[in-house]
């Protein structure tokens, strides 16, 4: 019996996994590898309106934009109000031991600094009603670690239709999926949580593509470079 429920376990996550993924591998990947790879770069895709891109390009982490630096910084801090060396450690936590760059004393524009508490504080941000996402389309083991071809597109949450019944009127939220083009390739339901996807992994010619390279240390990974698909 224990054994049935582990494997019906082990079938329901790989289903959930899959059902958000458009994925072909060249090598022999675990569910296990999978989970940990789509967690990471959810971790450090960020939004288009804060820091340009929601992952831009680099040949080296330590190229990497300031501002996306941060920001990616500042989005997994469970505390808002930190010293400098807790900064600097979360930065090593994310993006590994070869990250060598160093936060600003003086603070970024949306961590700003208290000289008298000796303290950053994190502050809010308005975001607009499109949600910058990807697809994981690729994965291939490398000696290193993976490359990881990413499908980009975004969810528009901005359009609302009523549908009035016999009985009551009910708000009927529609998605648009855009590419970063802003162009419209399809509109799905809200309720409809996989649809999104399919429309993406339907229209892959239609989205920009990115290739993320991770190394992987012990049970870590990290990122090391951010390319446009060739």
């Amino acid at each position: 019996m224990i054994v049935a429920i582990v494997i019906l376990l082990i079938i329901f996550v790989g289903m959930i996994i899959y059902r958000n993924m458009a994925i072909s591998t060249n090598n022999q990947i675990s569910v296990q590898e999978i989970e940990q790879i789509q967690t990471y770069i959810t971790k450090i895709y960020m939004w288009r309106e804060v820091t340009n891109e929601a992952l831009p390009t680099f040949e080296n982490i330590n190229e990497a934009s300031d501002m996306w630096t941060w920001e990616v910084v500042k989005k997994n801090l469970e505390d808002y109000e930190l010293s400098y060396e807790q900064i600097q450690e979360k930065a090593k936590e994310l993006f590994g031991p070869d990250f060598t760059k160093e936060f600003p004393r003086e603070g970024t524009e949306n961590f700003t600094y208290d000289a008298e508490t000796d303290k950053y504080y994190a502050t809010g941000m308005g975001l607009d009603q499109e949600e910058d996402c990807f697809l994981l389309n690729q994965i291939n083991k490398t000696d290193t670690g993976y490359e990881v071809e990413i499908v980009e597109y975004l969810e528009d949450y901005s359009q609302e239709n009523i549908e009035n019944t016999e009985n009551t009127s009910m708000q009927n939220f529609q998605i648009i999926i855009r590419n970063l083009n802003d162009e419209e390739i399809g509109k799905v339901e809200e309720n409809q949580e996989s649809s999104s996807q399919d429309i993406v992994k339907n229209n892959l010619d239609k989205f920009t593509k990115k290739i993320v390279t991770l190394k992987k240390e012990g049970d870590n990974i990290y990122v090391q470079k951010v390319s446009n698909e060739v």
